[in-house]
């Protein structure tokens, strides 16, 4: 092997050992390739902790001639997948999740097995249960009948659109003001503007500024194509439509320019805004209800401004909810704009 090989794989192997390093040294790289996936799988775990499968596996052992029967009569009911299994292969089955259930139908009666500690077996004992039974000849003495909701207002799109429109006016706010200002400092602009007779908060505010038209166009696209594509409903005022998106845009605003008063990098201050929207994107129903959490961090959740100004986009919109009752909303959001805005203009740097 020649010299100049050896110092070749020398150099590769330095190069590689020094971008280990940098990636190492990176917290927010490490945030968003390990502590991303496993905080958004605890939230959505949590989120939806009570909510069965839409279709459920059961297995009925084949014990003899009863499970021909017991299998046809849970057949019937649309919600549960039925299969005949050996007693051997519906245990492992059950073991290995496969199934939530296994039914064992003798001359005897019916036995269930199943785990007590998960919600769809549960689930799946209650439905089975009602399915045999009904097989056998039990007769309900009162009628029931479904009812599907098709109503403008109580449709899942009708529930998503003024979330989105929270999400738009959050990304605008914290994305559209703290990357710029950021990649100027990276690039040693913001040093040159000190010797200008302008102000600080006149540099802010002209960031500010010019996100409100842009997100002026945005919401009227996205509002304008939601009810003209499916008829969203806008039961609110236009005027409190406009004031809630102008504070929200004020409180996101200012929390992105709080993010980026002391950021030097693009890395570091994309690592600072995720972390910032992650847990609204989590935790203030954007796509479900921010009921779905545990109440003890209901107080927390509240308090989030995408919170707030989603439970407000909603009230006016679906509901036409006033401003004077969406008082508790908008003073969350005046308090992220009194706190961001102080704290942006005290610890601002220019270098």
């Amino acid at each position: 092997m020649s010299d100049h090989d050896s110092d070749s794989r020398n150099s590769l192997w330095q190069l590689i050992t020094v971008r280990f390093k940098e990636y190492s040294r990176e917290p927010e790289a490490l945030f968003w390739s390990f502590g991303f996936p496993i905080l958004l799988a605890i939230g959505l775990g949590i989120a939806f902790r009570s909510k069965p499968a839409d279709v459920t596996h059961v297995a009925v052992a084949n014990t003899g001639s009863r499970a021909v029967s017991v299998a046809a009569w849970i057949a019937r009911d649309s919600s549960l997948a039925v299969e005949r299994l050996s007693p051997d292969s519906a245990t492992a089955a059950l073991a290995t999740g496969r199934v939530a259930l296994i039914v064992f139908a003798d001359s005897a009666g019916v036995h269930y097995r199943y785990d007590n500690t998960r919600p769809d077996a549960r689930s799946a004992r209650y439905l089975v249960d009602n399915a045999v039974q009904r097989g056998a000849g039990r007769t309900d003495v009162l009628p029931v009948s479904d009812e599907h909701v098709e109503e403008r207002g109580s449709r899942y799109i009708d529930f998503v659109v003024p979330g989105l429109l929270g999400m738009t006016i959050m990304g605008g706010g914290i994305w559209g003001l703290g990357f710029p200002i950021v990649d100027q400092r990276r690039k040693n602009l913001l040093k040159r503007l000190v010797a200008t007779p302008m102000s600080r908060a006149e540099y802010l505010a002209s960031y500010l500024l010019s996100r409100l038209v842009l997100l002026t166009i945005e919401a009227v696209v996205l509002l304008g194509s939601s009810v003209l594509l499916f008829g969203v409903p806008m039961r609110g005022t236009g005027l409190a439509l406009v004031v809630i998106v102008v504070i929200s845009a004020l409180a996101f605003g200012g929390l992105g320019l709080l993010i980026a008063s002391r950021a030097r990098t693009i890395e570091g201050v994309s690592g600072l805004m995720n972390l910032t929207m992650l847990p609204m994107w989590v935790l203030s129903g954007v796509f479900f209800s921010s009921e779905n959490f545990p109440r003890v961090v209901q107080p927390f959740i509240k308090a989030l401004p995408l919170t707030a100004s989603i439970d407000a986009l909603r009230a006016n919109m679906l509901r036409g909810v006033s401003l004077p009752g969406l008082w508790p909303e908008l003073a969350i959001l005046a308090a992220w704009i009194v706190i961001c805005f102080s704290i942006a203009l005290r610890i601002f740097r220019w270098r």
